[in-house]
This record gives C-alpha cells, structure tokens and sequence, in this order.
C-alpha cells in the first residue's frame, strides 16, 4: 500500500472543495492535497450548474436575504446560518470571484452586474454567467488551484473510507480518547493500488446524493460517497430526510434527465399541463412559477397524477422572443435541440427530478463536524441554511462561504495533531475476486427504484415501511458482495449509494410531519 502525507487532505473539487484549496493555498509552506474521483478536476456538480449564485439586489439588505432563507426553509433553518451567509457571501464574491477570479458575470448595458430573481427570492439579487454559471466558477477556480504550487489535485482517486482513531487504531487504549480523524484510505483508479492518505485536518467537499434515485439532476458522481463514509465513522447526521426536488428536467424518452434551470421561470415560462392547463394558480397564487422549488414540485406531482400524465411543460416562447431565448440559455437551447425540441417555438417536457440533499454531516459556522479533524463543506454538509427546503442558488453561496470558512478555521489552528503514523492499520483486503459489472448495475437499478417510488416526492407510511425492509435486506447482500469482491470505483459506489439510501429511508420513516421537501401523505 502507497502512503502519502499532507497537512490537510481535501476530498472533492466543486466550488467548497475548491475554495478550501484555494484559501489554504495563500500560506506557501502548507501542503494541500485535493483528491477527486475523475480525470478532470472540474467534474463536479458545481461545474453543471446553470443557475446562478446569490448576491445583493437593489434595495436588499442582510434582513431581507435572511427572510427568504429562512421562509423557504419551512420553519427548521437556522437563522445563525443564513445570517452568516448572508453577511459574509457578497463581500466574498467581490473578493474572490470578481477581483481575484475575474468571473464574466452577466452585465446590463450600462456595465452594471446583471440581476435574476428567481423563486422564493423576494427581489433579483442573483448573478448569473448566461445558463452556464457554475461552469464559469468552476473552471476559474480549478484554474487557480493548478497554478498553485502546494496544492496537488489527484484525479481519479476514490475516497473509500475516512481513517480515524480508535477505529483503525492498533491501541486499543484510544478508545478511551475522543475519536478523531486522521485523512483517507484512497483507491487509485489507475492502479488499483489503495493508497493511506494521512493527515491532520480533512475536509469533506464530495458533493450531494442524486444517483441513488432513478430520475436526477446530478451528475454521475453525485453518489453519497462522503455522507456513507462520515456515518461509517460516527459523524453525527442531521436532516437526512429532506431531499429537494427540482421541478423541471427535461422528460424525453431517451434523453438524458437535463436541468433545465430555475432561471427559465424566472424569466417568464410558463407551466402547463400537456393539455394546455396552466395549474400553478391552484397550488401557489401568490408565487404562481415562482413558488419555492418543494411547492412547485409537489404541485406537478399532483398533476401528474391527477391527470395521468408522465410529463408536464414549460412554455418559455410564449414570454420571450427566439433571439432572446437563444442569448440567455444557449446551454438548455442546444440541450433540448439535441433532444429533439426547440425551446425557442414549442414547449418543453419536463418532470421533476432529485436535485439537492439538505441534510448531511452536521458542521458548524467554521465547517467543524463532531469528529475531531473533520470538516464537512459544500452539500455534504448540513449546516442548518436550508432547513427542510433550499432557497434557490444558495447551493453556490453555501459552498463559497464554508469552504472559506473552513479553510480560515484549519490556517488559524494550532491544536491538530499530526495523525499517528506508525499505530494506524493500514487498508487490508482478503480477496482479489473481481466484481461483476451486471451484479453491481442491477443492485443499482433496485435501489434507484426502491427510492424513487417509495421515498420520493410523496411518501407515505406504508411505501417508507416497504423501502426500510426492502434496503435492509438489501444492503446486506450488497455488504457480504463488497467484503469479499476485489475493490472497485463502482463497488465503493454501490456500497455508499445503499447506506445513504437506507439513511434517508429511516430518517423519513421516524419523522411524521410533512415540512418542505419531505412530505408524508396518507398511510
């Protein structure tokens, strides 16, 4: 097994994990390692996020940011949170997006930063890079890290499970001591070779949990990886329950699920039934399209049902010109044309699809989780912003404001030992049986459809009962397949995928009340 040291290992390479990095980075003499599961450092969710990023509107103010978070997180965010958030997200754009990163921002004609609103945002304060936003960032950011010569990004690594004391600890006397965590046992994907990555301070930044439902918006890594990992090691887990769903997702037979951004309705679309019905005056008059993500994708599953249909649609010709259109979303133009529809004359079918966990790894204001040396960042974590529902492009912020957080918290320490080299196991395996590609894509396909139909958009008693017994028995099989199947990127995968699925699974069996995205319907 290869060892590797470094002062503070970062796991994840989207906007927190980057600005981490990137804030760590200013002292020359410490070693940054980041770690990402692709060939590309950008792949992440950050990088295909089309929505913008919250800033500060004409006649905003820290209060009336704080009123919108805290109105969409249905009565649970934390108001220390979006305080927090609040008060510190727009100097940080300023200062590193804008003046350090130089990030093309939409502009109005007169140079001015160009603002969307978007919903349940009381005001325009969002900023924008036409549809592609996050890419922008993201790209910018990754760019920074490569010219950055004590950060080293390692692509193609998998995180398989973080190494902490007393677990891997040879002194069975450490379990008298508080648990703490010493960095990473890591796969090579190139190699095979596992690799011990040791150091004092890690920051979790691995991103949300999509794939584990059968239609999302996430990209492929968007597994759980660091949730499974943070719970195997006794991290404490808030808010597992609410998983938001974003409304519209492209619904072509054959196509991918692609996000068609919040943005389009902000600037004018329009949804309707496929038989022309326009319904969001029944379920949110006041809002109407604009209505927080969980209202609007609750009342397009109602819909559906109701009506029988598979599909909704989202008119945006109808309130924007073709030119128009083409300007502010050529990434959704060409990704519908591709698909067989032109946004820009025809509506677009669309269907609500898992987009944004609000729970995960409890942290506090500096990213501390309650393992000692571990730092949660970025939508792994749950730092109370969101409450039971996310306020729309305040994914970006969080990240932003948290990884930074984080990364101050760690250069202002003195207090992290350096992780027990010599009394740490190291990664052992008693097989070399590969796994079989069909075995892992079928226990996949289970348990993307045991979550959509039984602990998606509705949930009831009786289908969250089945989905506990159903990935019970479940994720022992998968455990006994990985404990004696030879390691694997898809393996590690799977096994993550089914934790966080029984995790989200049992919080939403023992909490009865509907609240934001978790609602409970019927027996």
């Amino acid at each position: 097994m290869v060892e590797r040291a470094t002062d503070v290992l970062v796991v994840g390479c989207g906007i927190a994990g980057a600005a981490a990095a990137l804030r760590l980075a200013d002292d020359p003499s410490r070693r940054v390692t980041v770690i990402t599961r692709e060939r590309p450092p950008t792949e992440s969710a950050t990088f295909y996020a089309q929505g913008g990023i919250v800033y500060r509107g004409p006649g905003d103010s820290v209060d009336r940011l704080v009123e919108d978070v805290l109105a969409a997180g249905a009565g649970i965010a934390s108001p220390e949170a979006a305080r927090a958030v609040a008060e510190r997200g727009p100097s940080l754009i300023d200062e590193l997006l804008v003046g350090r990163l130089s990030i093309p921002f939409d502009r109005c004609e007169d140079g001015s930063l160009s603002l969307a609103r978007e919903g349940g945002h009381s005001l325009a304060r969002i900023l924008h890079v036409q549809d592609a936003t996050g890419r922008a960032i993201e790209q910018a950011l990754v760019d920074a890290l490569l010219q950055a010569p004590n950060v080293q990004i390692q692509t193609r690594w998998t995180a398989v499970d973080l190494i902490t004391s007393p677990h891997h600890n040879r002194d069975q006397l450490t379990v008298y001591r508080r648990p703490q965590c010493h960095g990473c046992y890591v796969l090579d994907r190139e190699t095979g070779d596992v690799r011990r990555v040791l150091a004092p301070a890690t920051i979790l930044a691995t991103g949300g949990l999509g794939q584990i439902f059968r239609h999302t918006s996430n990209p492929e890594g968007a597994r759980g990886d660091g949730l499974a990992m943070a719970y195997r090691a006794g991290a404490r887990i808030v808010n597992a329950e609410y998983v938001q769903f974003h409304p519209t997702t492209l619904a072509i037979p054959g196509a991918s699920d692609f996000l068609v951004s919040e943005a389009v309705r902000g600037a004018g679309a329009r949804l309707l039934t496929p038989t022309g019905d326009r319904f969001m005056g029944r379920h949110a008059p006041e809002w109407m399209e604009l209505a927080p993500r969980d209202v609007v994708a609750r009342a397009m599953h109602q819909e559906m049902v109701k009506g029988g249909f598979s599909h909704l649609l989202l008119n945006i010709a109808s309130s924007l010109g073709a030119e128009e259109i083409e300007r502010a979303f050529p990434t959704i133009v060409a990704a519908c044309r591709e698909a067989g529809v032109d946004p820009t004359v025809e509506p677009i079918p669309v269907v609500p699809a898992a987009h944004y966990h609000c729970g995960g790894v409890l942290c506090d204001l500096r990213g501390r989780t309650s393992l000692a040396g571990l730092y949660a960042v970025g939508e792994v974590s749950c730092t109370g912003l969101h409450g039971a529902n996310r306020l729309a492009s305040m994914s970006l912020l969080e990240g932003l404001v948290w990884g930074t957080a984080a990364a101050e918290d760690i250069a202002a320490r003195n207090d992290l030992p350096d992780p027990p080299e010599d009394d740490l196991r190291p990664w052992s395996s008693a097989t070399e049986s590969e796994a079989d590609p069909v075995l892992i894509l079928r226990d996949m396909e289970t348990l993307r459809n045991i979550m959509w139909h039984y602990v998606g958009l509705a949930r009831s008693t009786s289908r969250l009962r089945r989905a506990v017994d159903d990935l019970d028995h479940l994720w022992k099989g998968i455990d006994d397949f990985y404990r004696r199947t030879k390691l694997s990127d898809d393996l590690v995968g799977l096994r993550n995928m089914v934790q966080c699925a029984w995790i989200i699974a049992r919080a939403a069996m023992r909490n009865p009340e509907s609240r934001g995205t978790h609602w409970r319907s019927g027996a």
